[in-house]
């Protein structure tokens, strides 16, 4: 009797072995890329002895073509294998044929000779980068910005630069400082600045100084910041107001209901997009964060805190160097007359519109991640 119920066990095995066997196959056959049945197998799946291409590598070309990843792969597999040739991951994207040590992935603004020694070109080399987006009828505000950093003891750290935004200077009309920000100031090009500056075209300058301002950056430990604005020339927030009393301020009380949070926008955390400071690291992340289609940047002086670990420690305003805001635009007549509606007017309602998008668009963004991630939305991501 045992030996019935031997032969029964081994009988069932076998059939669950063979079965187990079948559905794998099956799978497998299934998911398999079906264009690794379309490969010639005499031409393509056999070594022979003139050929450099292994089966392993036609393998994975295959599936990198139905997977949508074929840029170069099966050229990548042969120079990986090949240590004739270079190919170095860690370089930059597109980089990866060059030997590490000839790779420059980073640039600068620094004028340089068309003689002499390229190691005698500077003494010293700026440490800061100041940019002006300005229209043609503020130059004259644009040179008072201009003397007011080359008037300091340490002038010859900075580099300045002016994007003239309804002139010829930069192609493309009704363009604001975000806009010019994104297409000119990328992070591996302004690497070499500790601190960019990118300010508006409107600002008053009689009461700040630049070299004074960036030692009360570094003593308190501003990763962003701003000057702050003299409070009687209508300014919307209370965080960016200039208090007379104080070096620096990093939080403040608005409106009741304004703020979910004393660490958020608009009570901490907070500086407008007029004439904010960055340190390296800081721009490095806002510029990323930068919308191509969103030129006016209204609604990314709320979100800069994204950039900041600690932001309502880091995130501040300058009291002691201040700027008056002149509310003298060149660029706000730059609408189309419509439906009765004045120029000025247009623009506005385009500044709302960036506005609402751009919330959306990052609470949205917000809401994906946490959910792929599997955790819970905060109860702030964004204002």
């Amino acid at each position: 009797m045992s030996g019935i119920f031997r032969k029964s066990n081994k009988s069932m095995r076998l059939f669950v072995t063979t079965f187990v066997g079948v559905v794998f196959g099956f799978l497998l056959g299934v998911s398999f890329p079906a264009s690794l049945y379309r490969l010639n197998i005499t031409s393509h799946l056999v070594e022979d002895t003139n050929s450099s291409i292994s089966t392993e590598q036609l393998l994975h070309h295959a599936w990198s073509s139905m997977t949508g990843h074929n840029e170069s792969s099966l050229t990548q597999v042969q120079t990986r294998n090949d240590t004739s040739k270079i190919w170095v991951s860690s370089n930059p994207r597109g980089a990866e044929r060059l030997p590490p040590g000839i790779v420059v992935a980073e640039s600068d603004f620094y004028a340089r000779r068309l003689w002499g020694k390229p190691s005698e070109d500077f003494t010293m080399k700026p440490k800061y980068l100041v940019t002006f987006t300005v229209g043609l009828g503020q130059k004259v505000t644009l040179m008072q910005q201009l003397k007011s950093f080359q008037g300091t003891l340490l002038s010859c750290y900075f580099t300045m630069m002016a994007g003239l935004v309804n002139g010829m200077t930069l192609s493309g009309q009704s363009k604001q400082s975000m806009w010019y920000a994104k297409r000119f100031l990328h992070p591996d090009v302004v690497a070499a600045y500790d601190y960019i500056f990118i300010w508006d075209e409107d600002l008053g300058v009689e009461h700040f100084d630049a070299e004074e301002y960036l030692k009360l950056v570094r003593k308190h430990g501003l990763e962003i910041s701003q000057p702050g604005l003299d409070p009687n020339r209508g300014t919307t927030w209370q965080m960016t107001k200039r208090r007379g009393d104080l070096e620096v301020h990093k939080d403040t009380e608005e409106k009741p209901g304004w703020c979910s949070d004393p660490h958020l926008p608009p009570c901490a955390a907070f500086v407008e997009i007029m004439a904010p400071v960055f340190s390296r690291n800081a721009w490095r992340c806002v510029w990323h964060m930068i919308q191509n289609d969103l030129v006016h940047g209204w609604g990314l002086d709320f979100a800069l805190r994204k950039c900041v670990e600690t932001a309502h420690e880091k995130i501040g305003v300058v009291d002691a160097q201040w700027i008056v805001h002149q509310t003298v635009p060149s660029l706000g007549n730059q609408g189309m007359a419509q439906n009765g509606k004045q120029p000025w007017e247009g623009v506005r309602e385009r500044c709302r519109q960036e506005w609402s998008i751009f919330q959306d668009r990052f609470a949205a963004a917000d809401k994906a991640y946490y959910k792929k991630m599997g955790i819970d939305l905060p109860n702030s991501t964004f204002i």
